[in-house]
């Protein structure tokens, strides 16, 4: 393995987005394996499967208190060593969770393997966004997100089968090897960056005294919930209702990553071209393919289609990213692992919301129904902040 260019160039910028996008997959791999896991791990530690389920809503709201923690405190730490740290934090709490002896010190572990989650997603995005010229910032953020996105279609098929043979701890140790790779290209490829050096905890905080920052960040959080609200009803939607074997669920978790990827390069390419218009769109777009899903979904070849359109969702990602960038000012860490707890956020009230539906009555399908509705209110918030920039920037030049 050769050292490639450090500091500049698309070549260097390149090699440190995919050291760092190995670190998504890393990440995308160990969140998302545990759910195709949770009757074994059940088995194992004699809890039933809703309480295995904690571990996953213990990784969740590590990940939400972990992001303005972990930024506020190492605002002033060289980029670079940041992301080592946090890596290294992530590997060793998928070792200790790998080794865990019961129920309550897996839910425990789990919860320290999430904390540096929002916050490597977000130092990440800045350092990458920072390698390439400004009009490029969203696709480079785009490409190094693409480790988690691929993560849905290569990482955790690969983690859930390694689970399936040698057991659920397997799967842990899969992902503890890939922190641990990480943190090998992460000190080969990605370029030393100095750390804020005025940063401070009051510093950082100050963003969330800035209107434009806590509203993209309800942007994500209320707009993206639509996407979980699908998603973390799939399976009984898709036997249930579009009538497929529960054997065809891979392909169709298949279909929602590539959907996923697909979001993530399109939504990264228009957030370059016409940032603001894009986030707009992309919300639209949701609302749109969310109602359709209710349509295509009981008719089996329609609903693979409605599937991968779901996953496209994911487009909002990077464009909120670099809005953050462009609103936060001085707080740039701070906002920007924000984002990933905003989207977590999302996860729990999409899912939350879809829940209540279904126990409604209203079946599976009406989960698209809520998808919409969250689109919407994201798009609402997101006039009420597009209005505001616009009232500030009329403000400017009249002074």
């Amino acid at each position: 393995m050769g050292t490639p260019p450090a500091k500049t160039g698309a070549h260097g910028a390149g090699w440190a987005e995919l050291a760092l996008g190995v670190g998504g997959f890393g990440i995308g791999t160990g969140e998302f394996v545990t759910m195709g896991l949770l009757p074994q791990m059940a088995q194992q530690l004699h809890v039933s499967v809703p309480e295995a389920g904690h571990v996953i809503s213990a990784y969740a709201l590590g990940v939400v208190i972990g992001a303005p923690l972990i930024a506020v405190l190492a605002a002033r730490w060289p980029r670079r060593r940041l992301l080592l740290a946090l890596m290294a934090c992530f590997a060793l709490g998928n070792v200790a969770s790998a080794l865990a002896p019961g129920f309550l010190s897996l839910a425990a572990f789990r919860f320290v393997t999430a904390l540096p989650h929002g916050a490597y997603f977000g130092v990440a995005s800045l350092v990458v966004a920072s390698l390439v010229p400004p009009k490029e910032r969203g696709r480079a953020v785009g490409r190094m997100m693409l480790g988690l996105t691929g993560a849905t279609l290569a990482g955790v098929p690969l983690a859930d089968g390694l689970g399936q043979w040698l057991g659920w701890r397997a799967a842990f140790a899969l992902v503890a090897a890939l922190g641990a790779l990480t943190c090998l290209l992460v000190a080969l490829w990605v370029p030393f960056q100095p750390g804020n050096a005025k940063a401070s905890p009051v510093s950082e905080l100050g963003a969330l005294r800035r209107p434009q920052v806590l509203l993209t960040l309800a942007v994500g959080a209320v707009g993206f919930g639509g996407v979980f609200s699908v998603f973390s009803y799939i399976t009984p939607t898709m036997t249930e209702v579009a009538g497929l074997p529960e054997r065809w669920m891979p392909a169709v978790l298949a279909v929602f990553g590539a959907g996923m990827i697909l979001g993530n390069l399109g939504g990264s390419w228009l957030a370059d071209r016409a940032l603001m218009p894009a986030i707009g769109g992309l919300l639209l777009w949701s609302v749109l393919v969310s109602l359709a899903f209710v349509a295509a979904a009981p008719h089996r070849w329609l609903a693979l289609p409605g599937v991968l359109l779901i996953g496209t969702g994911m487009a909002l990602v990077p464009a909120l990213q670099i809005r953050l960038m462009d609103v936060a000012e001085d707080a740039q860490t701070l906002a920007a692992a924000l984002n990933h707890s905003a989207f977590n956020v999302a996860n729990a009230l999409g899912a939350w919301l879809g829940g209540l539906a279904v126990s409604a009555g209203l079946g599976w399908a009406a989960t698209g129904w809520v998808g919409a509705l969250l689109a919407a209110g994201g798009l609402a918030i997101f006039a009420v902040s597009a209005g505001a920039a616009r009232r500030t920037a009329l403000a400017g030049e009249r002074a």
